[in-house]
This record gives C-alpha cells, structure tokens and sequence, in this order.
C-alpha cells in the first residue's frame, strides 16, 4: 500500500533512442468514464490534471449521462468537454436500463478507443459497468475512490454491490483514507495496487467555493441561520423520508432564526413529498438542483448540513460544517471518528434530537465545526496521475 506524495513524478520522454533510432514513444490512453453528477465533480479535477500531462498521456472523456440534466452543468462549470457522450438516460429508466445500455454503448467506444486504462469513480451504476465493459476488453481498470464499505449490500442501494464488485476487478485502487485501504487489504487486493490518495472531493473545493460570491436565495435567508438540506437515496423514499421532512418542520417550529435551503433531486418520487411536506413554509426554499460551484458556495455559507449523500460528508469538513447523515449506515466511519458526522438514521425524533443539539448548544457545534478533515488536502488528483505513470510504466 502506497501513501503517494503530492510531487509530480520525472516526465516520460517524448523520444527514447533504440539502437541509436529515435522513435516517437506511444502516449498512454488514459479514458476517464463517469454518468451522474457527484462522479463528475469529483472526477473533473483529475480529467483537469490529466491535461496537464499531454507529453505522455492522452485523456478520453466518456460520459453515459445516467443523470443528463445535473451531469452537464458540472461539465460547463469545469470546461470538459466529452470526447464520447452514450446519452442514455431516459424517463423513469431502472437500474437494468442503465446497465444494458451503457454496458452495450461502453463496449463500442472501448473497441473504437483502445485506452491503456480505464478510471472510474467511486459506487454508480456507470461505475460498474465500465469496469465490466473494460474488463471484457481485457483493458485494465483503475478505481478512484475505492474500498469504502457498509458491508450491507443493500444499504446504500445499489451503491455498496456496485463498488464491491468494480473492486474486484480493478487493477489498481485509489483510496481516499487509510480505513478504505485497510477494507481492500482485508479483502485480499494486493498491497502494492492500493493507493491512499485523499479524496478528489476536496481538490474540487479548492476550485469551487468564492470568497466574493452572491446568489438570490442566499438574499433571501438574511441573518437567519442557513441550514442545507439534501435528500435523494432510493432506499429512503417513503415512510424515511416522511420522517426526514417532518423533522425539518418540527425545527423550524421551535427556531425561529432558522431557514432552510432544500435543491430538490429531479426524481419525480422526491418532488412529490418535499412539496407535499415542506411546500408551505415560507421558511424553506424548495429550489431546483444547483450547479456545483453555487452548490459548494450555499454549503460554505451554511450553519449546519443535513443530508443523506455521501459526497458531501467529505466535501462539509473542509469547509467547516457539522454534518447529521440521514442515513442508517455510512461508507465513511472516518468522518464519525474525526467528530466532523453525527449518523441519526431516519428516524424522526433523532434527526430532530441531533440538530436541536447544534442549534442550542454552541460548544458541541464549535466542536463539530473545528474538528480535523479526514479526507485530504486537495492533491489527490496528482498523487492519482503519479501513481498511473508508474502503472503503466511498468506494464508496457
């Protein structure tokens, strides 16, 4: 297991002499694969990093557009443009759709393509299947965000199995912390494949979040503390996430210097009971999904954070934010550890119960918001690029 420092490895040459013949050496094909809006965040800034590498390393984008709408606005904010686009989200698509497409569409590009390596992120749908599809390629797969487990294979679903089995066919791991790499371990990879890099989350931070930023939501909250809200996970629609509203609600009944900022997910089944729920409080503000830079910079200039994603359990500790996870288990015990997350599940009165805590009682919120940030210092990307260099340097 490498611990990769931040500092660029020599670059490769562009000429090598054989025999006394110069001859031009072949640039590694470096394919980038990733379908939904939290991946391209989070992989945006090692496509970014990639680029900077042109002696030695020729970057493919390839998107599936699992998520189109949300998926495009963070292209536009990063300046990445697709060299292959499956575009293969419909309405009311199921997880065998997306499967049986992008597994079909991935298998032509690879053909066409040829990459010497395949980087996908983290637990999706697309995340697996380019890793399939690679595989069936015989071209080796490299797994950014790697070895985060609940060990329950349907929680989160279909998270958990999707990043379990691209575990195991990935050739090379990149893990955001110690923890997930002592998982892989564990699980019998090889020790000289896994890679702690920290988390791209956070180099994403780096580029995002304005000190002079204005938006007119934002005008809108005053002096009023902030408090973000996300929630989407198909395994709480229903009664879980019923709780979760009434929970808000019953907050902003005993606070009155409270206001809530909700970016609704487009899934019909989530609109329905947010506006059902939490539609006729002047004091939340039922928005349509934020682009990532105005996502990050409303999450900057929260009080407290309440959601069921996983991104944002890395993304709140850089910039200070207690975070309750609504969730019954997390992939990311470090942030528990660090004193940074506070699980509460879905059940109503915890979820009330643990923001009422921070509402009131102002050391347990300073404690939360100065705790240390486990998940990296904003050189993943490069430590990844590093450690690919010496990868493929090896295999050619």
């Amino acid at each position: 297991m490498y611990r990769a420092s931040a500092t660029q490895g020599t670059d490769f040459l562009e000429q090598n002499d054989v025999e006394g013949v110069n001859v031009l050496k072949r640039k590694w094909k470096v394919m980038t694969i990733f379908g939904t809006r939290p991946e391209a965040i989070k992989m945006a800034p090692l496509v970014l990093e990639l680029e900077k590498h042109t002696d030695d390393i020729e970057s493919i984008v390839t998107v599936t557009a699992q998520h189109r709408q949300m998926l495009d606005q963070v292209l536009e904010t990063f300046g990445i443009v697709p060299d292959y686009d499956l575009n293969i989200m419909k309405d009311r698509q199921t997880l065998v759709d997306v499967a049986t497409r992008g597994l079909e569409g991935l298998d032509r590009i690879m053909k066409e393509a040829q990459p010497d390596i395949v980087l996908v992120h983290g637990d999706t749908s697309t995340t697996f299947i380019g890793s399939l599809a690679a595989f069936y390629n015989r071209i080796s797969v490299g797994h950014v965000e790697a070895g985060l487990r609940t060990w329950n294979k349907y929680s989160p679903y279909p998270e958990e199995m999707n990043r379990q089995l691209t575990g195991v066919i990935a050739d090379l791991h990149f893990s955001p912390t110690e923890k997930s790499a002592h998982n892989l371990l564990a699980e019998g990879k090889q020790e000289d494949r896994i890679y702690v890099t920290g988390n791209t989350a956070i180099d994403a931070l780096q580029t995002t979040v304005r000190e002079e930023y204005a938006h007119p939501v934002l005008d809108k909250i005053g002096s009023d503390k902030l408090i973000l809200l996300t929630a989407h996970r198909r395994e709480n629609l229903g009664d879980p996430m019923r709780n979760m509203f009434r929970a808000i609600n019953r907050l902003l009944a005993k606070h009155d210097d409270i206001q809530v900022i909700y970016p609704v997910h487009m899934n019909p089944a989530v609109r329905e009971v947010a506006n059902e729920l939490l539609g006729d409080n002047d004091r939340i503000h039922l928005i349509e999904p934020l682009e990532v830079l105005d996502f990050h910079n409303f999450a900057a200039r929260s009080h407290i954070i309440l959601t069921d994603s996983g991104g944002i359990q890395e993304e709140a500790p850089s910039l200070g934010k207690p975070v309750i996870v609504l969730r019954d288990t997390t992939e990311r015990p470090e942030g528990i550890e660090a004193g940074t997350l506070k699980l509460a599940g879905t059940d109503e009165e915890t979820i009330f119960t643990l923001t009422d805590e921070l509402l009131t009682n102002e050391e347990e919120y300073d404690k939360m918001a100065h705790a240390s940030n486990p998940y990296g210092d904003g050189q993943a990307s490069a430590r990844i690029v590093e450690a690919l260099k010496k990868y493929l340097s090896s295999v050619q």
